[in-house]
């Protein structure tokens, strides 16, 4: 073989070093929790892999409209002159746009305990939650779900989600776009929104994003802390808001640090 000049035999070992490393990682992301191998799983992360660079941060913040509209479609929105949504908008005064962002809320009427926020800056309340609480409480909550958007958690679970998620694949392998995306697509990624289970540190940076939105609103701070246990006393810890959250113990602890920061 004869080598060109430009490509020297350091390279080439590096390029290999690299793809081996990538496809180690393909196969060790595809073993079951058994120890068995999943091929095509193991094919879906190899290809999130390769893709990662190419999905820029625009088209995740789509895809997310694209879902929460798909998402909107098939819930109960409160109308406008709605009584829990003329509450909501009163809660919300001043948070349109927040450090940047561009928010728009809505209350889905469910019994659902509940709030969630997506990458565009879509947060959406469910009446549930509005009845369980007081109003300052429940801007605690949203403040804590504006945090996992302002802070990027949700973009990057998104990105993550559209990069490694077989159900995905058809699009990415022919060059596909955000439009290409069918309705069952987006209502998927819509419900892994709803349902998202931040890692411990995303969580606890959300609860002091939280506070800090209280205290520029002149809202009482330890609203954070009230939510968290209104919503054990009456719910316990299965389900809802508190479902994807640390131990309640650690969040009031950290909550609590925040407060006293400053």
């Amino acid at each position: 073989m004869v080598f060109n000049k430009k490509i020297t035999s350091k390279k080439i070992l590096t390029f290999y070093k690299i793809l081996g490393f990538l496809l180690l990682s393909a196969v060790l992301a595809a073993c079951t929790s058994a120890g068995q191998f999943d091929a095509a799983k193991a094919l879906s992360v190899g290809v999130g892999f390769l893709q990662a660079g190419l999905l820029d941060e625009d088209s995740v913040i789509n895809t997310a409209t694209l879902a929460a509209k798909e998402f909107d479609g098939k819930n109960n929105v409160a109308s406008a002159d709605n009584a829990y949504a003329i509450r909501l908008s009163k809660i919300t005064q001043g948070l349109v746009n927040t450090d940047g962002l561009n928010l728009n809320f809505r209350v889905y009427l469910s019994k659902d305990v509940n709030a969630f926020a997506m990458a565009d800056g879509t947060v959406r309340v469910y009446s549930g939650l509005l009845d369980a609480m007081p109003d300052d409480q429940v801007l605690a909550v949203i403040g804590h779900e504006i945090g996992h958007v302002k802070l990027r958690h949700s973009y990057k679970q998104m990105k993550e989600q559209l990069l490694t998620n077989a159900a995905f694949d058809a699009v990415k392998s022919v060059g596909g776009v955000v439009g290409d995306l069918t309705a069952s697509q987006l209502g998927q990624i819509a419900h892994t929104a709803v349902s998202a289970k931040f890692s411990q540190k995303d969580e606890l940076e959300s609860d002091a994003f939280a506070v800090r939105i209280l205290k520029r609103l002149g809202k009482d701070p330890y609203a954070m802390k009230r939510s968290i246990e209104t919503l054990q006393k009456k719910h316990g810890s299965g389900g809802g808001f508190l479902s994807s959250h640390p131990s309640n113990d650690q969040r009031v602890a950290k909550i609590q640090e925040e407060i006293d920061r400053t």
